[in-house]
């Protein structure tokens, strides 16, 4: 299978630069599976198809005001740091520019808080750091962060909560689990009122989950590796619905990610954390997830591979190309599908 299979054209001017007021008026694509039917609806319409029973699984990932700005040590030389990865208390795997600055022993100041000392240098290009400040570094973050939006945004966000989703808990992402940012507070009462099962999961989103498929060959891709992590009440709820024949629903293909990684070759979970580098494309058997909450991806990325294992290669081509025409928004902020 070719990376090329999962290529479409998209107009530039589709491409989502800020999100929609309130969050749930983005539009919404829907796909049935068994009837081969698309509908074009608007996103709090998903009330209509998510049924008393269903269990929504979330991504409760919580992303950090991750790119900083700083200059090095003595002699003034501008950089630029996006941290992707805690490695410890102090230590972080960042990708950062102009590289030729950084080279091991370099020392980076942010501002009067904050220092960063190069430790090593990684095959593609990262670094291992260590911060060196004093009081608290998520408060320091905060101060001076900027949210580490996807360079095909050109536009800065004005409130930094906007890139996380109402229900973000636990720090750690370097990019959103966008199909989360679709939900209002007012929404998922509405949901839960209903019967729907909210059940919480954590995967630590990173760049990677975003980046094209470079080899030619889809086989051929290492996936990147990414901190998960499933609670034994949240996989209690998922083994009980399964078991009674309810549907599990995930929000985004990080939460889709994390469920076929926990889960065992009959499809139960248990308790568990880790990274996973869990690589999803045609052919895959989903042994957890029924239905999925998606954006619409990238051309060429793990990510429309994974939804093409969801539904068909062909399938998606065809619902991006009607997605095109109708104009829906795409990528962080865009629109949304719901494939069931």
């Amino acid at each position: 299978m070719k990376t090329s299979d999962f290529y479409y054209d998209l107009p530039e001017e589709l491409i989502a630069q800020h999100p929609v007021e309130p969050r749930d008026r983005s539009r919404l694509l829907v796909y049935n599976r068994q009837q081969d039917k698309v509908e074009h609806k608007v996103f709090h319409d998903i009330c209509d198809y998510l049924h008393s029973g269903d269990v929504l699984v979330v991504n409760n990932t919580k992303v950090l005001p991750a790119r900083i700005y700083g200059t090095k040590e003595h002699t003034g030389g501008k950089i630029e740091f996006l941290l992707l990865k805690r490695l410890d208390l102090t230590h972080w795997e960042v990708i950062l520019k102009p590289g030729r600055i950084a080279k091991v022993g370099a020392v980076f100041c942010f501002g009067d808080k904050l220092k960063a000392k190069v430790e090593s240098i990684g095959q593609d290009g990262s670094r291992v750091v260590e911060f060196i400040y004093e009081g608290v570094f998520e408060q320091i973050l905060q101060e001076i962060g900027e949210m580490p939006l996807p360079p095909y945004i050109h536009q800065k966000l004005a409130d930094k909560a906007r890139y996380n989703t109402i229900y973000s808990k636990v720090e750690g992402s370097a990019a959103a689990p966008t199909a989360g940012l679709h939900f209002t507070p007012q929404l998922m009462e509405k949901l839960k009122a209903k019967g729907v099962q909210v059940v919480e999961v954590l995967l630590h989103v990173g760049l990677g989950t975003f980046r094209p498929v470079k080899v030619e060959d889809v086989t051929n891709h290492h996936m990147h590796s990414e901190y998960f992590a499933v609670s034994a009440q949240s996989a209690q709820a998922i083994n009980q619905a399964k078991a009674e024949g309810r549907r599990v629903v995930c929000v985004g293909t990080t939460s889709v990610r994390v469920l076929e990684s926990a889960c065992d070759s009959n499809g139960l979970l248990k308790e568990c954390s880790g990274n996973t580098e869990i690589f999803i494309y045609p052919p895959y058997k989903f042994k957890v997830v029924d239905c999925l909450i998606t954006n619409f991806h990238l051309p060429e990325s793990t990510l429309i591979m994974l939804v093409s294992a969801f539904c068909s290669k062909e399938k998606v081509l065809e619902i991006y190309k009607t997605a095109v025409e109708q104009k829906y928004r795409f990528f962080s902020f865009g629109d949304a599908m719901f494939l069931c």
